[in-house]
């Protein structure tokens, strides 16, 4: 009771400093000049995506004690409140306020309230005349392995982001962000980034933690520093460096093409058995990626698009389901040994989940080509994306997902609608041929979505 006041009187308080920004803000560039030095502005920014969608369950799956084999939901994929202060020349701080995944199977422990949190508390100073070298401090979005592991949410070619880059996604971090110490900047073509971050322990996450196994999982003794590093080699036009939020595209306002290597190292991470004893194992995540994000004609026609190949090492077998606001809520107990049976000790695999996260290879890409003009300024982005990866726990049996969807950009991304279709496998064991299962893919699933996007 005392952390849900606590949350709803920070999110007041955010509130009314973003209301009485916008009575001496300028509504379009949301600049806020406290004093006549104009190094001293105030940048307030708020957003939500709200989703409608259709989901085919996942084998097995219930909803609120009852079977699903499909589920209709309404929710609130994520409405946050930023605020990014340049208290000097060289000084900053950016704060960010919201919540995720807010649908009806929403709660925390029984309680449906919002459990809305900081997202980022952020301090940076820059050393440099220009943007060469910044120090920064906090629970921080400054992370190594890839762009999409700190992702500028709103700026996206699809509907969504790739979640399975942030890597450690509320296990040892909140929402991808951690406790670092920073470095970053931009030298030449070089842009960098470097943090030495101090993960939260697996056994704050406020979820049901696996027992330990056969298969590696993140560590619930000890504790070690993460080290990260982030480069991207920019041909073209250099992106924004305000804050450290990436952009997935950039509707043709940029000439981006750029190529960048990432990694993620923290030892004895995770932990395993191996007989009677406990082993140790580090976490070592590596990625390479480029992205090409530039107009193609005089009209504004732009195409975006994207490739990385993520080399993952959790641990031995390590294995996650995960997904975007889950409209499932367990599942049945299933006694017909004609029927694949769901892994289930490998996190939620009922309702729209899929193996996400896991030690093996990952290859992601999108293209998206966005016409700006289509409709008076109304413009479209159709696109679409693949997710390739192969896990060992699953034996290297591919885990192919894929996306189709379209965007109507009302007014760019202050008013967004997308349409997205996505279809992704299923997994089981089955004891058709050996009484001690066989690992095999089941029936494909489909899921279909609807965002309204809207920014102010």
């Amino acid at each position: 009771m005392r952390r849900t006041k606590i949350a709803f009187l920070g999110f007041i308080a955010m509130w009314a400093l973003m209301m009485f920004a916008a009575v001496v803000a300028d509504a379009q560039d949301m600049n806020w000049g406290t004093q006549p030095d104009t190094n001293k502005v105030l940048k307030i920014q708020l957003f939500g995506q709200l989703w409608a969608r259709y989901n085919q369950s996942n084998p097995g799956t219930m909803a609120f004690g009852e079977s699903a084999e499909s589920t209709f939901d309404i929710g609130i994929r994520r409405a946050r409140i930023q605020a990014f202060a340049q208290i000097t020349d060289r000084a900053s701080l950016f704060l960010h306020f919201g919540f995720n995944n807010y649908n009806s199977t929403f709660a925390t422990g029984s309680n449906r309230r919002i459990q809305a949190f900081f997202h980022d508390v952020f301090a940076e100073y820059r050393l440099t005349q220009g943007n060469e070298l910044k120090v920064g401090a906090g629970l921080a979005f400054v992370n190594g392995l890839s762009r999409f592991s700190q992702p500028a949410v709103i700026a996206m070619p699809t509907m969504d982001i790739p979640i399975f880059a942030q890597a450690t996604v509320e296990q040892i971090d909140v929402f991808g962000r951690k406790l670092s110490l920073t470095a970053r900047g931009q030298i030449g073509p070089i842009d960098y980034r470097f943090a030495l971050s101090d993960p939260f322990p697996v056994t704050t996450n406020g979820q049901t933690l696996p027992p330990i196994g056969t298969s590696a999982n993140f560590a619930q003794v000890g504790h070690s520093l993460q080290k990260q590093a982030f480069i991207i080699y920019q041909f073209r036009d250099h992106e924004p460096h305000q804050i450290s939020n990436m952009a997935g595209t950039y509707y043709g306002t940029r000439n981006v093409f750029n190529i960048a290597a990432g990694v993620m190292h923290q030892p004895r991470a995770m932990w395993r058995t191996l007989g009677a004893d406990t082993v140790y194992e580090d976490l070592l995540l590596m990625a390479v990626e480029t992205m090409y994000d530039a107009p193609i004609d005089r009209l504004g026609t732009s195409v975006s698009a994207y490739v990385g190949f993520f080399h993952n090492n959790y641990g031995r077998n390590y294995l996650r389901y995960n997904a975007a606001m889950n409209p499932g809520t367990s599942l049945e107990a299933n006694s017909d040994s004609t029927k694949l049976k769901p892994l289930t000790q490998y996190g939620p695999a009922f309702g729209n989940t899929y193996p996400m996260f896991g030690t093996g290879n990952v290859v992601y890409s999108h293209v998206g080509v966005y016409f700006p003009k289509v409709m008076g300024n109304v413009g479209v982005m159709p696109y679409m994306s693949t997710t390739q990866a192969w896990y060992e726990r699953l034996d290297n049996q591919v885990t192919d997902i894929y996306a189709l969807g379209c965007s109507l950009l009302m007014d760019g991304i202050r008013s967004r609608v997308t349409l997205e279709i996505q279809n992704r496998p299923t997994f089981g064991m089955s004891v058709a041929e050996t009484p001690f299962g066989e690992l095999v893919k089941g029936e494909r699933r489909n899921q279909i979505a609807l965002q309204y996007q809207v920014v102010w």
